[in-house]
């Protein structure tokens, strides 16, 4: 970011994993330009994300098109639905999830008709570890096939509602939808959502289209609301706040940090002051899952694995202060939320007592190794399914009390489920082969983000075994099929 904006003038944009991804990645390229003796060209570094205003987004955008912002730090909201020219650079921080999204992204760059360049940054992640290790598995392979449930309510309902809004639907239309459709239009009609006359379906609410989201869904967002002047500085979703605009949160918005006073849930509003408090915040989450439906499973020999539906239930009960300059913890804090409940899909396995008993034998640190497996097995479901660690989530324990037996769970991190577990079902033995590849090729001694450790552990990455967890994964897959 640095050579781009000082030696060489050239538009770059960086792509980054999250949203305070961006603003961090921004903050660090404006200091290197100021120690760099170049104070002038600071304000040509931006961050760009979700959650911004629009008419900010709107700023930015133009500011990249003429020239005034040169370098800019953006989520994946820049990957799709704006048209940018003349970019000269794209840096990848970190494996997108998706072939598809790689190629979106480096196809950012390269549209004025001169050559361009675009860079894959590898993280301390399993998948990114695992594809520097088996760059086949990445060039010349083909864009992955979308997986998504269109019989997914919480997809489908919002949509017909949208479709809807446009023009009323008939029923040949609904048909078109797919066959859960009219079940569907049935309930949103009973909910007052749809209105059905003379075979054709109305929309009662027309400000409901234009609350459904291409990125995301669970109804309005969270305002956040500079305390002094009322001045609205942008928006998260509800989920979102809890972990990203929880009292206490440092929120970092176009280089400036705020620090969250208060997050009334119910008014769904966050109230912030400026400020840097010189620390860095993160949410710790406890999750509980259960299982309500078990759909199909199939044996590995002694072991099993499993797909169904789940119930899953989720608290952010503290937050983390962490120094700046090392990211060591610096202090925690209780938080009060309340708890939220997810009705999804997950893909589980379990091994047998006698399977559990051997490992015990050689020394395993059981609970420890099926941590360690969860969160390498949740990095490297993107390998086989075309999501991002972020979609989905995982609980293991040993025993879990739904099952009585050690046992993993991935689960679908979106309502009603997205596909990306039952994606994991049906290719688990090649997905979690993987898994174990990826563990035992890292070269750490204990554990390390390039294979067990996880940047989203509600538990601060404790128990975690590396070696168990590569024990306990051959010992699984030996009866793979």
């Amino acid at each position: 970011m640095q050579q781009g904006v000082n030696r060489r003038n050239q538009p770059t944009l960086a792509f980054v994993r999250s949203r305070r991804g961006a603003e961090s990645v921004a903050l660090a390229a404006r200091r290197q330009v100021l120690e760099a003796g170049a104070a002038g060209l600071a304000d040509r570094v931006a961050a760009y994300r979700s959650g911004y205003l629009a008419a900010d987004r709107r700023a930015l955008e133009e500011a990249l098109r003429t020239g005034a912002i040169t370098a800019l730090a953006t989520t994946t909201a820049l990957e799709l639905g704006v048209n940018m020219t003349g970019l000269d650079a794209i840096l990848i921080a970190g494996w997108p999830g998706t072939r598809a999204a790689l190629w979106q992204q480096a196809g950012r760059a390269g549209r004025a008709g001169r050559g361009a360049v675009a860079v894959l940054i590898a993280r301390d992640d399993p998948l990114d570890t695992y594809l520097v290790h088996h760059p086949d598995a990445l060039l010349g392979a083909p864009v992955e096939a979308t997986v998504l449930d269109p019989a997914n309510p919480y997809v489908l309902a919002p949509h017909l509602c949208a479709a809807a809004a446009e023009l009323p639907l008939t029923e040949d239309d609904l048909r078109d939808f797919g066959l859960a459709a009219g079940a569907v239009a049935a309930g949103l009609s009973a909910d007052g959502l749809l209105r059905a006359r003379e075979g054709r379906w109305y929309c009662t609410r027309r400000g409901i289209a234009a609350r459904t989201g291409l990125r995301g869904a669970g109804g309005p967002p969270v305002r956040i609301i500079e305390e002094d002047t009322g001045r609205l500085i942008g928006t998260v979703d509800e989920p979102s706040a809890h972990v990203m605009a929880h009292a206490g949160a440092v929120y970092p918005h176009q280089g400036e940090m705020y620090l969250i006073s208060q997050l009334d849930l119910a008014e769904r509003v966050a109230i912030a002051q400026p400020g840097d408090p010189g620390y860095t915040t993160s949410a710790r989450e406890q999750t509980r899952i259960e299982v309500a439906a078990e759909l199909t499973s199939q044996a590995w020999g002694r072991a099993r694995v499993h797909f169904g539906d789940v119930l899953v239930t989720r608290q952010v009960t503290s937050f983390v202060r962490r120094s700046l300059d090392s990211g060591r913890p610096a202090g925690e804090e209780p938080l009060d939320l309340p708890a939220r409940t997810l009705r999804t899909r997950a893909v589980w396995w379990t091994i047998s007592p006698a399977q559990r008993a051997s490992l015990a034998r050689q020394g395993v640190d059981l609970a420890g190794a099926a941590h360690a497996a969860e969160h390498a097995s949740i990095g490297l479901l993107p390998l086989v399914a075309s999501c991002d660690r972020w979609d989905v989530g995982g609980v293991s324990a040993d025993p879990h009390p739904a099952t009585g037996l050690l046992t993993v769970f991935v689960y679908d991190g979106h309502d009603g489920g997205a596909g990306f577990a039952e994606r994991g079902f049906a290719v688990a033995r090649e997905w979690l082969q993987a898994t174990a590849r990826a563990i035992e090729s890292c070269d750490c001694a204990a554990g390390c983000p390039s294979c067990v450790q996880s940047p989203k552990c509600g538990n601060g990455n404790h128990p975690l075994a590396k070696q168990g967890a590569v024990a306990l994964l051959n010992c699984l897959l030996r009866g793979a099929r």
